[in-house]
């Protein structure tokens, strides 16, 4: 008789552990749509060059902040130290959506706050200019898109994790595989931002400090991240990282 109120609570607590993965991954597709949106100067209330409010050195410190506020999160908790502390405190199952639902909201955060800062880099009023660079900005979210899907999209935003746990079955890594883009760079993903940043018919100050700084956050980020995926699938990760380059196909140069 004691015992039924404990499975009560464990079946409760997976049910809550599921819906939290699921509002997690909502979060983010909203802040993703909306990315796209801030990016691309559409729709939303407060855009990437929109006209500046304050002074260019306050505007400058305060998004030079925003950016090394999501970058500090974004690598921070995805070290494997962190994790291992963090999960003392929460569902392990929990993790990556915890970890996806603070991405989105350091996002959220710095789209908010961000302080448009005026004059223009470049400027494409050619149309067939300004028809090629949008393009490839579109392209650049399709292959961050398309890369997720790639290596498993469910698992990266932590919906496997806690359907798993739901179901009452043990998260196991994946297989490393290389589908698709991964035969050729070992980062698509990241190729696909850069698109996203740099390709665009109207380039301002703002813009440009954006880029630049994401860009530079991205190269740390790559070595970090790799450092963690040689630990989990040694040798086969070495070899991968031989045989394909970094961010440039063919280019056996930027390796």
């Amino acid at each position: 008789m004691m015992q039924q109120p404990e499975a009560k609570t464990i079946s409760l607590a997976k049910i809550i552990v599921f819906i939290y993965g699921i509002i997690s991954y909502v979060i983010f597709l909203a802040i993703f749509l909306y990315a796209i949106s801030f990016l691309c100067n559409i729709i939303v209330p407060k855009s990437i060059d929109s006209s500046p409010e304050i002074p260019l050195v306050k505007a400058l410190l305060i998004n030079v902040t925003l950016l090394g506020i999501f970058a500090v999160q974004h690598s921070l908790m995805a070290r494997q130290k962190f994790k291992t502390w963090w999960t003392k405190f929460i569902f392990e199952p929990m993790e990556r959506s915890t970890y996806v639902l603070f991405s989105s909201l350091a996002l959220l955060l710095l789209f908010w706050q961000w302080q448009p800062m005026g004059g223009i880099i470049w400027n494409i009023n050619n149309l067939g200019g300004r028809i090629i660079l949008l393009s490839l900005f579109g392209l650049g979210w399709v292959i961050v898109l398309i890369s997720t899907f790639l290596i498993n999209h469910f698992d990266l935003f932590g919906l496997r994790q806690v359907y798993l746990y739901l179901r009452g079955k043990d998260y196991t890594f994946l297989e490393f595989k290389t589908p698709g883009l991964y035969k050729y760079v070992r980062h698509p993903l990241y190729v696909g931002w850069f698109f996203a940043f740099w390709m665009t018919p109207r380039m301002t100050v703002a813009h440009l400090v954006f880029a630049i700084i994401t860009t530079i956050y991205i190269l740390i980020a790559i070595q970090l991240e790799e450092k963690d995926l040689i630990k989990i699938h040694g040798e086969t990760y070495e070899n991968y990282r031989r045989e394909v380059p970094m961010l440039i196909p063919f280019l056996a140069q930027f390796k």
